[in-house]
């Protein structure tokens, strides 16, 4: 089964893959401190962002493919990336971003349930996690919605922006994910 190229439709948003045009966007969201502030890695440069859009193309393209690092567009517009990074035996490793000035219309949930619905579903994962900074309480509650049960702490987790800082590690099985859209059908929609 090919999985390039990829285009997953949620309720109102959509996951696509990145092109080249994509840098100027992409660099509204990783050059802006107050998204990265709660990310894994520093606020990026242009230079950097294009250098990050260059490997991301790439890896799609790797067959197995081991990352899903997808654009989140609202209305033909970029607004975020969602990323799934195969890890283990049917395992992967979530990741989020939404710009900014988009914050708080539920386009993150809207994306995190469309890839993990995809993860599930297609890619037949049986666990997802996500290391989410402990000051970011909107992204907890993001995943918290859709059913991932907190894990534990993991101390000086990664090392960003000159600080160490630590990570709430979550995750979802697939059985329990089935059971949530069972019990509440919407959760699986995207």
């Amino acid at each position: 089964m090919t999985l390039y190229p990829l285009h997953l439709r949620g309720t109102v948003v959509t996951l696509r893959e990145f092109d080249r045009t994509d840098t100027q966007s992409a660099h509204r969201i990783v050059g802006d401190p107050r998204v990265t502030d709660y990310l894994s890695f520093d606020t990026r440069s242009l230079e950097q962002t294009e250098a990050m859009i260059t490997g991301v193309l790439e890896r799609a393209r790797h067959e197995p493919r081991g990352e899903f690092y997808l654009a989140v567009d609202r209305g033909g517009s970029l607004i975020g990336f969602a990323r799934l990074g195969l890890a283990g035996v049917q395992a992967a490793k979530l990741g989020y971003a939404i710009h900014a000035d988009q914050w708080g219309h539920g386009y993150a949930t809207d994306a995190v349930r469309t890839i993990v619905e995809f993860g599930f579903g297609v890619l037949g994962l049986r666990r997802i996690s996500a290391a989410i900074g402990p000051d970011n309480l909107p992204s907890i509650a993001v995943v918290e919605r859709l059913g991932f049960a907190r894990e534990g702490r993991l101390r000086d987790h990664v090392y960003t922006n000159g600080a160490w800082r630590d990570s709430i590690l979550y995750s979802l099985l697939t059985h329990e994910w089935k059971r949530l859209v069972e019990q509440q059908p919407d959760a699986g929609k995207g």
